[in-house]
C-alpha cells in the first residue's frame, strides 16, 4: 500500500480545544483568548474585492497549548540548572529554552483513559497505580520516547468553566511515574495538568508536576486536550503530531494537536 493510500485509509482524530472568548482559563492567565474583527468587508470600496481580518489577543497559555522549559524554575533554577537572571529572562522572552527550541513532536502516542465511563471526581489526584491500571485497561504500555495522554474525562465540560477548573489532575506520584519511563511529553484534558490547589505536603509546592516534569525531567506538558472522541473511539495508541509555533522566546504555545490511528 502506497503512503498515500495508507494516509487515506487513516483516521485523524483533532485533540484541540475551540477557541473563544470565555473559554476556560487558568487565573494566572486571565483574560485569556479574544479575538476582534479589525478590517471589514464593506461596501463602497474601491473595487469588486474586498477583504477583512482580525486581530488575535491571547496568552499562550491559553487554550489547548503546550508549555516551554523556560515556564518553570525551581529555586530560580531552569531545566538543567540554568540560573534564571537578566541574561535569561529578558523582557521580550527567554534566550534558552524557549518554545522556538523545542522540535516539532511527531512519534508513538498512548492514551491513559483514567476516567473509562464516568468522570473523575472534582480535584482528584491520580495516582500512579491509576495510570497503571489505564495501561492494562487500553492493553497498551508506556515506552521511553512516547507522548502520553491522560484523560480525566472534563474536556467534556469545555464550556463550563466553572467546573472545568475543578478537573482531576495527575498526582506527584503519578508524574515521577511517567518520568521514570523516559517519555517525550505528556498531556491532559485538563487546565494544568496537575490539580489546581494548595501546596503539596511533600514538595511545599503547587503544580508539583510541573516542576517535576519541566524542570527536573525536561518533558513539556499540554494542557486543555479534547480526548473524548479519541476515548470514544477506543483508540489508545496512535501517531502523535504536534507543532508548537516558532515565537522566540515564548514559554508556551498555542497547539493543534492530532492522533492519527
Amino acid at each position: 500500500m502506497s503512503l498515500a493510500e495508507t494516509l487515506g485509509a487513516a483516521r485523524v482524530f483533532d485533540l484541540e480545544q475551540p477557541r473563544f472568548a470565555g473559554a476556560p482559563t487558568h487565573p494566572a492567565h486571565a483574560p485569556g483568548f479574544n479575538y476582534f474583527l479589525h478590517r471589514h468587508h464593506a461596501r463602497g470600496a474601491p473595487e469588486a474585492r474586498t477583504g477583512a481580518s482580525g486581530l488575535v489577543v491571547m496568552p499562550e497559555h491559553s487554550g489547548t497549548h503546550i508549555d516551554a522549559l523556560a515556564h518553570q524554575a525551581e529555586n530560580m533554577l531552569l531545566h538543567g540548572g540554568v540560573h534564571v537572571d537578566s541574561g535569561v529572562q529578558t523582557s521580550v522572552g527567554f534566550r534558552v529554552l524557549g518554545i522556538d527550541t523545542m522540535a516539532p513532536l511527531v512519534c508513538r502516542g498512548v492514551l491513559l483513559d483514567v476516567a473509562h465511563e464516568q468522570m473523575l471526581p472534582p480535584d482528584h489526584y491520580i495516582s500512579r497505580q491509576e495510570l497503571e491500571q489505564a495501561t492494562a485497561f487500553g492493553g497498551v504500555e508506556v515506552r521511553a520516547g512516547d507522548v502520553v495522554l491522560v484523560r480525566t474525562g472534563y474536556g467534556s465540560l469545555w464550556s463550563d468553566a466553572p467546573q472545568y477548573l475543578h478537573a482531576a489532575g495527575v498526582g506527584p506520584s503519578g508524574s515521577r511515574w511517567l518520568s521514570e519511563r523516559g517519555v517525550r511529553a505528556v498531556g491532559a484534558d485538563n487546565m494544568a495538568w496537575d490539580v489546581i490547589g494548595p501546596p503539596d505536603p511533600e514538595l511545599g509546592f503547587t503544580l508539583p508536576g510541573h516542576v517535576l516534569l519541566l524542570v527536573r525531567a525536561g518533558i513539556p506538558i499540554i494542557e486543555n486536550l479534547n480526548l473524548e472522541e479519541l476515548a470514544a473511539a477506543k483508540v489508545y495508541e496512535f501517531a502523535f503530531i504536534c507543532l508548537p509555533l516558532k515565537m522566540r522566546g515564548a514559554t508556551g504555545s498555542p497547539v493543534r494537536p492530532i492522533a492519527i490511528a
